[in-house]
């Protein structure tokens, strides 16, 4: 049986001549995306803008025909949308995705020349749209599918994998994997220190937040000061709350000697955590804050009848049930940081969006790529785990 076939059978109805709209606007657009836009460009080194290329000049007709072919597949498959159809089209998007990165390859080798040492090629805009509408495509088959968010992680997973590897093996004329190479050490310290930032401001808020929810269960008069100022807080732009803890953060390292030597500072470190810790405090406080109150009183009313004390029945019944909802809490926090966390690189708190910035200063798409790239996969990442983790533990959820 193969992996295609094992995939879980969902029960819905849908009359046989009725389309996938969704799927067929998807396909369209892949289509016209890939005929319509320039797929690489190619320049003779990192100063010079490169020339641009469509998908027949890059991968030929055999490719093109291939691109044309797949897509109309897509197409003609969302006509008659059914089980074994939508199954058929998550084959045809996963080689689609299993295969680019060889089109890449393709592209390097016929257009890329080999007496240019510095030469270098570059990723178009039908590349990107191309990629973008295939992970719409993948969405779609999600939810039709009923696919569990493990299944998915594990298939982007694996896609990476394959891309890493043709990256590293044979696209060292790719621009992207160039500026890689020329900033390794630069890549994975800055890799370090936004995944430092993120996991230290989403433990802190988890915490925070978790205090806060159970005191505002406890005080009712707390609860709605804490959601205005909460709600505040996520009107403040990230740029103008960086700016607005530069000055007295600079006054407490200046006049509070111990504050100063754990490296408290108008830029860096500090004002980074306090502004991500205020914005992931809001997703985290509401959250828990339902989650705890949805738990049904019957069930509650149950587990007192059978002689639970109050600290048993909030750690053995309310939080265990309530646990799905809260982790929600945590992927939406998470999710949050570490995009928020780019932009703590211009108060000098270093991460991935250093690339991102330099790159922009530099009018180096690639450099922003570099850093745009990898906060994207930590977010896709990031909201796989958690989705996947608060459904395994949802009652009658998947495993």
């Amino acid at each position: 049986m193969s992996l295609i076939d094992a995939l879980p059978s969902p029960s819905f109805k849908r009359r046989p001549w009725q389309p996938n709209v969704v799927l067929c606007c998807l396909s369209g657009s892949m289509l016209a995306a890939a005929w319509l836009l320039n797929v690489v460009s190619v320049a003779p080194n990192r100063i010079v803008s490169g020339t641009a290329f469509g998908m027949v000049d890059a991968i030929g007709w055999p490719g093109a025909a291939l691109v044309s072919l797949l897509s109309l597949a897509m197409a003609t498959l969302a006509l008659m949308p059914n089980v074994r159809h939508y199954r058929a089209v998550l084959a045809i998007v996963t080689l689609t995705l299993l295969l680019m990165p060889f089109g890449l390859m393709v592209a390097g080798h016929w257009l890329v020349d080999p007496s240019l040492p510095q030469a270098r090629l570059g990723i178009g805009p039908a590349y990107w749209t191309v990629l973008f509408v295939l992970l719409l495509c993948l969405v779609e088959l999600r939810l039709r599918l009923g696919l569990s968010r493990w299944w998915t992680a594990l298939l982007l997973f694996g896609v990476s994998v394959v891309w890493w590897g043709c990256a590293a093996l044979w696209l060292d004329r790719l621009a992207l994997v160039q500026e890689f190479q020329a900033r390794q050490g630069q890549f994975y310290q800055a890799l370090m220190q936004h995944m430092v930032l993120v996991s230290t401001a989403v433990g802190v808020s988890v915490v925070l937040g978790s205090l806060l929810a159970m005191l505002m269960r406890r005080y009712e008069r707390l609860q709605k000061v804490a959601f205005t100022l909460l709600n505040f807080l996520q009107t403040i732009p990230s740029l103008a709350l960086f700016g607005l803890l530069l000055a007295p953060l600079a006054w407490l390292a200046a006049n509070v000697p111990t504050l100063a030597a754990l490296g408290v500072s108008g830029i860096g470190n500090a004002p980074a955590l306090i502004a991500l810790i205020a914005y992931s405090l809001l997703p985290m406080v509401r959250n828990t804050y339902i989650a705890l109150e949805e738990v049904s009183e019957e069930t509650l009313q149950a587990a007192k009848a059978m002689g639970m004390r109050t600290t048993q029945r909030f750690w053995q019944v309310r939080f265990p049930l309530a646990l799905p909802v809260l982790l929600e809490g945590v992927r939406i926090t998470a999710v949050q940081a570490v995009g928020l966390t780019a932009v703590a690189a211009l108060i000098g708190a270093g991460g991935l969006g250093t690339f991102i910035f330099q790159g922009l200063g530099q009018a180096a798409m690639d450099m922003v790529l570099l850093g745009a790239l990898p906060i994207l996969i930590l977010a896709l990442m990031v909201d796989a785990g958690l989705g996947a983790l608060a459904d395994a533990l949802r009652p009658g959820g998947r495993q």
